[in-house]
């Protein structure tokens, strides 16, 4: 049993490392699109030049008087620049930390609370991870 549940923690880690740097980025830019950032491509040997100038993956803030304007590099995929304003750069914020409540939501357990629920009925508990130590009654830290 001990090797049954020591596979099962080393597959959900697998799997979780499944996505390759280039989908993850790739995911981001549908993101930045969808915010309301413009796609400008690479274009010409200038552009590229200063495309690969710019940190990659990551935000540059523009401030020209009044007007505040976010750039996103991305050489590797699309060899473009993101472009958007603070509206946009908000509601893709927005859309990230969404994101990141709905993922921890899906790893919080809940506690459970039913008299009615037998926990002797799914057999003994103890001893998967060391002598008198398991998930059943009477467990705990």
């Amino acid at each position: 049993m001990k090797k049954t549940v020591l596979a099962s923690l080393f597959c959900v880690a697998a799997l979780s490392a499944c996505e390759s740097p280039q989908q993850i980025v790739t995911q981001k830019d549908d993101h930045l699109a969808a915010a309301g950032f413009q796609v400008k491509p690479a274009s010409t040997p200038q552009q590229i030049a200063m495309l690969k100038k710019l940190p990659a993956h990551h935000f540059v803030r523009r401030v020209h008087g009044n007007t505040v304007t976010y750039a996103y590099a991305d050489p590797t995929v699309c060899g473009c620049l993101y472009v958007g304003n603070q509206a946009a750069y908000d509601r893709y914020l927005a859309y990230q930390q969404q994101q990141s409540l709905a993922n921890e939501q899906q790893v919080t357990a809940e506690d459970y609370q039913d008299a009615q629920w037998n926990w002797g009925d799914w057999g003994p508990w103890g001893g998967y991870f060391g002598p008198d130590y398991g998930f059943g009654p009477g467990w705990g830290w």
